[in-house]
């Protein structure tokens, strides 16, 4: 009881009412109806695939989209993220919404005009609530959509601000339930954190079927699209672009690019074999070994890992005897690239060691191996792809382990093998 009443003024008329909180049914065991099917009675189902324009996405997609699939494709400020996408939308042969969040209509036509295509079935749309855009892809009835991006979509029935865990969350499943029922493909744009993860919930790489990572330095001209994760292919593909004034180009043969035709013999150089995803590339590496004149040496490196160079450094002064502690060590990979392939060991290896000799590396010759602590050279994976791909650009020269069983009798190339890094040393510098 409480004493006098605000509405009618009288005394001990109000009384407590206690709300509880329904509880939530009990699932009852009986109502589950399912059917346990062996696998081998299950009928497959070819999957049929919107082709997109080019090669190289088709190439890290699986051999193209596949419809009522979600991709999601992340990428640094300023990548080429939404110009390989329009460029995309522009080409392709099918009726494609491309939704914006972030830039105005006559942004995106803008590149559209520098890109130079122009498609009556690309359709644009600004608008960052996901029940509206809904409301337009069920009124357009597209092929494909692309979504620019998903940090700036946000549903109305959360209170949250646009870019939080809740509106990402929210939003990304309302359109891929869209994608499933409809069988429409959908591409989200995301960004990505300072540490190079896709921003917002984890949850949301498992939530689609498709992940896809463009990555490159902006103040190089090549980028380099890899697959994450696919559901429908294979997460060892790349594809690789060039960025002009007329869009992205893709790059047929990026090994003769990745190579500098130098008329003379340089120290500090080597050309490495190098996989990157399922692709055999020739790498042209770049070391410089001077003297450390600010007291402590520098190691600086550019496309490679810093603690895999203090590791080959340790093993060339412990193994070698080249004294390297009171050096500075810069190493560079060209055409502004980040590899992790244990292959360029040998190559890294030999530019470091040409430098510090100051004696140029035979030409035309290629490696690949990987060193360990004792030494000791260890083969590579696919060495053969390796040699494929080095006979066809017309190298002369190929070392490798020796334990790897290749025949000489299969290549054109002339094959060394060797076991440790002094007798590498000795076939290179004689």
């Amino acid at each position: 009881m409480m004493g006098k009443c605000f509405s009618c003024g009288e005394y001990n008329t109000l009384q407590e009412e206690i709300v509880t909180k329904p509880k939530a049914a009990m699932m009852n065991l009986n109502d589950i109806d399912g059917v346990v099917t062996p696998v081998n009675s299950v009928e497959g189902i070819e999957l049929r695939r919107l082709k997109a324009p080019g090669i190289e996405l088709n190439r890290v997609l699986g051999g193209g989209i596949v419809p009522g699939s979600v991709i999601l494709l992340g990428g640094e400020p300023g990548i080429g993220k939404s110009t390989l996408l329009l460029q995309s939308a522009l080409r392709i042969n099918k009726r494609v919404m491309y939704v914006s969040g972030e830039e105005s209509l006559n942004q995106i036509k803008m590149r559209a005009d520098r890109i130079g295509i122009t498609n009556q079935e690309c359709l644009l749309l600004n608008e960052t609530s996901v029940e509206n855009i809904i409301q337009k892809l069920k009124e357009n009835k597209p092929s494909l959509v692309i979504i620019d991006s998903i940090q700036t979509m946000f549903s109305k029935y959360l209170d949250s601000t646009p870019g939080t865990i809740s509106q990402i969350r929210e939003s990304s499943s309302l359109l891929i339930h869209y994608a499933k029922q409809n069988e429409v493909p959908i591409i989200l744009v995301g960004h990505i954190t300072k540490d190079g993860q896709l921003a917002g919930p984890k949850l949301l790489e498992h939530m689609v079927d498709t992940v896809l990572q463009f990555e490159g330095e902006t103040q190089n001209s090549y980028r380099i699209l890899r697959t994450l994760k696919n559901r429908f292919g294979s997460s060892l593909e790349l594809g690789i672009y060039e960025m002009t004034n007329e869009g992205m180009r893709e790059v047929d043969n990026p090994s003769e690019i990745l190579i500098n035709q130098r008329s003379e013999n340089l120290s500090g150089v080597s050309v490495v074999a190098s996989l990157e995803g399922n692709r055999s590339l020739l790498i042209e590496t770049q070391a410089l070994v001077s003297a450390a004149i600010y007291g402590n040496p520098q190691r600086n490196t550019n496309g490679y890992d810093i603690k895999r160079l203090n590791m080959l450094l340790a093993v060339l002064e412990k193994r070698c005897g080249y004294k390297l502690s009171q050096q500075d060590v810069f190493v560079n990979i060209a055409g502004g690239l980040k590899i992790n392939d244990p292959a360029t060991d040998l190559g890294i290896a030999a530019s470091i060691v040409s430098s510090f000799e100051n004696l140029a590396l035979p030409p035309k010759m290629v490696f690949a191996g990987e060193i360990g602590l004792s030494g000791e050279i260890r083969g590579v994976n696919r060495i053969d792809q390796r040699l494929k791909e080095a006979e066809k650009l017309g190298f002369k020269g190929f070392v490798m382990s020796d334990q790897l069983d290749i025949s000489q009798k299969d290549f054109k190339i002339k094959i060394y093998k060797v076991g440790n890094v002094r007798d590498f040393f000795s076939l290179v510098f004689g």
